[in-house]
């Protein structure tokens, strides 16, 4: 197998196996978390020696998180800004495309990231991962809200909190046990968000 795996390496182009190294580490940090992760499981993931991950990400593990979900989160960014962009012109449209967006990719553990993740890393890039996380995830959603409010459709004084609680409610769809989904997942989103608009309706 590590035979396979070299004669692989010098025949693959270099940003084809980088492209897989990135692949097979965000996919481990996300499922795991930072600790639970080792630069071998991700050599693994990968198919290569773990001493080729240096080849490609130099600074090692902390670089490789770093980069991973800079990116992960850039993809967040512009799925939710271009669900939002082609739905309908209404708030419940708007909503459902985002959560649409959100239970078509793996699920964002906010949680681990802050508490866990983050504080692993360090302190100049966790900062940075922490406000895209905002813009990228919570920023649209709140956005929204905002453009529904000033058109007289919700009324509320903390929108941004409500745009978290919508988030946070998409996502723990996520871990709802598949006997217990109620027709699909997007189907239970498009019940909450019609909780939450009825909620805020002005």
């Amino acid at each position: 197998m590590y035979q396979q795996n070299c004669w692989l390496a010098m025949v693959e182009p270099k940003s084809q196996s980088r492209e897989r190294v990135l692949q097979a580490a965000e996919s481990l940090f996300m499922k795991r978390g930072y600790e639970a992760v080792t630069v071998k499981d991700i050599a693994k993931a990968a198919g290569i020696h773990h001493a080729s991950i240096y080849h490609h990400i130099p600074g090692g593990k902390a670089d490789l998180f770093v980069e991973v979900t800079t990116r992960h989160l850039h993809q967040h960014q512009k799925g939710m800004r271009d669900a939002i962009v082609n739905a309908e012109d209404d708030l419940h449209s708007q909503l459902l495309a985002v959560a649409t967006w959100l239970l078509s990719q793996p699920p964002l553990d906010f949680i681990r990231l802050t508490n866990s993740d983050l504080p692993s890393i360090d302190e100049k890039a966790a900062d940075e991962i922490n406000n895209l996380a905002y813009e990228a995830v919570l920023v649209p959603i709140a956005d929204v809200l905002e453009q529904a409010c000033l058109k007289g459709v919700v009324d509320h004084p903390n929108l941004g909190n409500v745009a978290g609680a919508i988030l946070s409610s998409i996502q723990g769809l996520h871990a709802v046990p598949e006997p217990d989904v109620l027709n699909t997942r997007i189907y239970m989103a498009e019940q909450l968000i019609a909780v939450f608009i009825r909620g805020i309706a002005k």
